[in-house]
């Protein structure tokens, strides 16, 4: 499968190369652009900051540019956090896309929104400041109302990014179980 990987708020980290590397030993081809120019920072609060100076369209721009090159192979799209924000618009537009894995983050859905059968699959912590109940029943139903194939996994008591060895959130028991079952997705496209 070929995969676009996108960083989270925190830039291209370490944490999302071993995920490459993790995908390529599966036998996946991935790449991670690096949508901050370098950029890395220490607290989301210092990402957030960047990515408001940034702007989402610029942001969006650098995404689009990033996978065109490999969209016509039928790209999977993925991410962490903001990065799976900026996967779900990518594949939500682009016609050829074969899947979309979520962790860690949603994004709106253009009213317009229409696929056929996307298969999509999300992990998130459970609670998560920034994937409140709410908001996640809403974004599964209109995810739903879309067309996409919608698969959701929560991970109580696990911490926002808990796939990243590097941070706080890390949740080594969640972390293993996300991969698990993001790999099995991953092997039925």
């Amino acid at each position: 499968m070929n995969i676009m990987l996108f960083h989270s708020t925190y830039g291209l980290r370490p944490a999302v190369h071993r995920a490459a590397d993790r995908l390529r030993a599966a036998g996946h081809e991935v790449w991670t652009p690096d949508l901050f120019g370098g950029r890395i920072f220490d607290t989301v609060e210092e990402g957030m900051a960047f990515n408001e100076e940034l702007g989402k369209e610029e942001l969006l721009k650098r995404a689009v540019l990033a996978a065109a090159p490999y969209s016509e192979r039928g790209l999977v799209y993925a991410g962490f956090s903001l990065g799976a924000a900026t996967a779900q618009t990518l594949a939500l537009g682009d016609a050829k896309a074969r899947g979309l894995l979520l962790l860690h983050g949603t994004s709106d859905i253009a009213a317009t929104a229409s696929v056929d059968s996307l298969p999509v699959q999300l992990h998130v912590a459970e609670p998560d400041a920034f994937e409140t109940d709410d908001w996640l029943s809403a974004w599964y139903l209109q995810m739903r109302k879309a067309g996409a194939d919608v698969e959701v996994y929560r991970y109580a008591g696990a911490g926002h990014l808990y796939t990243d060895s590097d941070l706080p959130d890390f949740d080594e028991e969640a972390a293993e179980a996300t991969w698990r079952v993001a790999l099995g997705f991953l092997e039925t496209l």
